[in-house]
């Protein structure tokens, strides 16, 4: 669409004054087969991301509260910028739901003419009124971002009188201001970052170190003796030497103020009190604090306190990670070796060799891997690349793109055999390191590839070998033209929506080869595999219970640590949930394990092959959502947009950087403590409704 021009903001302004109140909605029967058509064509249309004017039009007219509710959502993730026009009349809706979805779904359009409707709202709202519609506006202008949107979040943060209550708008706006990155107006958050309220002062401390700005130093050091753990936590989490060496205060001052807090009475302030002196590399004189964290009673602070030893070094961190390194709890002696080996190679080099020795597991030649990369130990990682097993092969592989050069002709060697390997995930590292140094000499080697990797599990060698060829067209126009001649001109145009998302922006010759020429689609809309009675069976038994106030679906996880019950959020992402469950039935993720732990973080499981590469099969596309990141969240874990599978993680704290970004499918129901205990490497006995 043209750029829209001041008069067509003000319109878009006019229809929020302007649009009179809806009428109340009438209640659909539990089982109206209309409402179950339209739902499940406005979940179709969400899938393939097909903008369909007329149906969302009439979906959004509809008496009903809960089919405008779901025609928001679904006008936001289609992503057309011409659903602007059919959701801003919405922010005056009459009921409050439909207002916050349709704030939600102008953020996820991004579109600059809903600056001015969405600011009108907020600015209409006594503080005292202010709610559910105000906050997702706020959100939503501070993701449009671009001048408009830092200014609209300046005003309002310029709006409330310091001393006072802080509106709910104006604290989420607190929360929000790191996502307009330089354009923030840090002066504002920083006038906040010292107000009485300990959620206030978190959210601008919050965004402030998000922002890494010099100036929320001497605030951020301050709020490491805040009364609130949430505040302290966040302060540490906000610093880093990096930040310390641009502030007139110094790394020194700033280092002696984090190190007490490895003594913190909460473990969230613990971990991220570590995690900031870990960016201190080579300073072995902060090691004492993490050493004394190793006899800490979590595991999680303990494995973080291992991690900042790793790249603190000296001898007592040496002598310390070296009693660990044959700890019998798996995280624990993985993180040790790894850390030894960074603090120093031959003690990492040995550990892990002990572990292989002692353990025919897959995973301990894995842990060698990352032990023999951070020991910058090459000679060993190459060894690794005839092992049988392609999980430990891609480790290895991992590892020497990390010590070698682009240029580097040994490894580009070794990546032009590895395209030919079993594992897909091996084939894909060899096409990136392939794309480092692009030549012309590959393009056949690239398109056998990418030929080859149709039948994969997952797709990341067939993406490989695109950005490869797109690489290579690139670097001259010879190689363009022979690149079109040997790929683009011989290859048909392919159903996996991500490799054609992938050429329009990498290898447009291909995308507008495929889409048919030029101003046709390229990518959309998505072939879902699904069919309307499928997504009408979605509907009637996950969405439509849902949104009829019926009870959630259930599922428990039984893990080594304890049982963990999850409760999904089929009206957020009914899509999504329904895939989860279908494999739940399948007893798919029994026998796995939590592949990924991040202390304070996310604890992360859903792939069968264990290494982070794994998935079903499938491919699902966000449903992303106004739910937010809170200590346990079930959000959908990505390799990109639109690339969910079966992986998915659960939240240790509040993440706000992930709101609006992954999928939110659930939360977990009751106490938190097992999954606090939850280490890399734990098993899922099982997951059952």
């Amino acid at each position: 669409m043209p750029r829209p021009t001041p008069f067509g903001c003000s319109l878009l302004l006019a229809l929020v004054v302007a649009a009179p109140p809806r009428p109340a909605a009438a209640q659909a029967p539990a089982q109206d087969e209309a409402v179950i058509g339209i739902l499940a064509r406005l979940l179709a249309l969400a899938d393939a991301r097909q903008f369909d004017g007329a149906v969302l039009r009439q979906a959004l007219q509809s008496d009903n509260q809960n089919v405008r509710v779901q025609a928001t959502l679904a006008a936001g993730r289609i992503g057309d910028p011409e659903a602007v026009a059919l959701l801003v009349p919405l922010l005056n809706d009459s009921a409050g739901a439909v207002q916050g979805a349709a704030a939600f779904a102008l953020g996820l359009l991004k579109d600059p003419r809903a600056v001015d409707p969405l600011l009108a709202v907020v600015r209409s709202a006594a503080p005292a009124a202010q709610g559910v519609r105000e906050s997702e506006a706020v959100t939503a202008l501070a993701k449009i971002g671009g001048a408009e949107g830092a200014q609209a979040i300046r005003l309002l943060l310029e709006s409330a009188p310091l001393g006072q209550a802080v509106p709910p708008a104006v604290s989420t706006a607190l929360l929000e201001a790191w996502r307009l990155g330089p354009r923030a107006p840090v002066p504002q958050l920083l006038a906040y970052a010292e107000n009485s309220d300990d959620v206030v002062r978190g959210r601008a401390l919050f965004s402030l170190g998000r922002l890494r700005s010099v100036a929320a130093v001497p605030v951020l050091l301050k709020a490491l003796g805040d009364q609130s753990s949430e505040v302290r936590a966040v302060a540490a989490r906000g610093l880093s030497a990096a930040l310390a060496d641009s502030s007139p205060i110094g790394r020194a001052a700033v280092a002696a103020r984090l190190r007490p807090l490895a003594n913190d009475p909460t473990p969230g302030v613990r971990i991220n009190a570590l995690r900031a002196l870990a960016s201190f590399r080579r300073d072995s004189t902060l090691a004492p604090a993490a050493i004394s964290a190793l006899a800490d009673a979590a595991s999680a602070v303990v494995v973080q306190a291992e991690t900042t030893l790793g790249v603190l070094g000296g001898s007592a961190a040496i002598e310390a990670l070296g009693r660990l390194a044959t700890s019998p709890t798996y995280a624990l002696r993985r993180q040790a070796i790894v850390g030894l080996a960074q603090a120093d190679s031959l003690a990492g080099v040995a550990a892990a060799q002990t572990a292989i020795a002692a353990d025919a597991d897959w995973r301990w030649r894995s842990v060698a891997a990352e032990a023999y990369a951070a020991a910058a130990d090459r000679a060993r990682l190459e060894g690794l690349l005839a092992d049988p097993d392609g999980r430990v092969v891609a480790q290895a592989v991992q590892g020497l793109m990390h010590l070698a050069a682009d240029s580097d002709m040994a490894l580009i060697a070794r990546a032009r055999v590895l395209l030919d390997h079993a594992d897909p995930a091996v084939r894909s590292l060899a096409a990136d390191i392939l794309a480092r140094r692009p030549a012309v000499e590959d393009v056949d080697r690239l398109v056998a590839a990418y030929r080859r990797a149709a039948t994969d599990p997952f797709d990341d060698a067939r993406l490989s070998a695109v950005d490869a060829l797109a690489a290579i067209a690139a670097s001259s126009s010879a190689a363009k033209l022979t690149v079109i001649d040997r790929f683009v001109g011989a290859t048909p145009r392919p159903e996996d929506y991500l490799v054609r998302r992938l050429a329009q922006q990498r290898l447009p010759e291909a995308a507008e080869a495929w889409a048919g020429g030029p101003g046709h689609e390229a990518v959309g809309p998505i072939a879902t595999g699904k069919s309307d009675a499928d997504y009408r069976e979605i509907v009637r038994r996950y969405l439509l219970p849902a949104l009829t106030g019926q009870p959630n679906p259930e599922v428990s996880i039984e893990t080594d640590r304890g049982i963990l019950t999850l409760e999904l959020l089929p009206a957020q992402a009914p899509v999504t949930v329904a895939a989860f469950l279908a494999l739940v039935d399948r007893r798919y993720f029994d026998g796995q394990r939590w592949h990924r732990v991040v202390p304070n973080f996310v604890a992360q499981t859903g792939d069968p092959r264990g290494d982070g590469w794994g998935g079903p099969g499938t491919t699902l596309r966000d449903e992303i959502n106004p739910q937010r990141y809170l200590p346990g969240t079930i959000g959908m874990a990505l390799s990109g947009p639109d690339t969910g599978g079966s992986q998915f993680f659960i939240t240790e704290s509040s993440q706000p950087h992930l709101d609006g970004t992954y999928t939110v499918f659930g939360r977990v129901s009751g106490d938190l403590r097992v999954l606090t205990l939850l280490t890399q490497g734990d098993r899922i006995r099982s997951i059952h409704r």
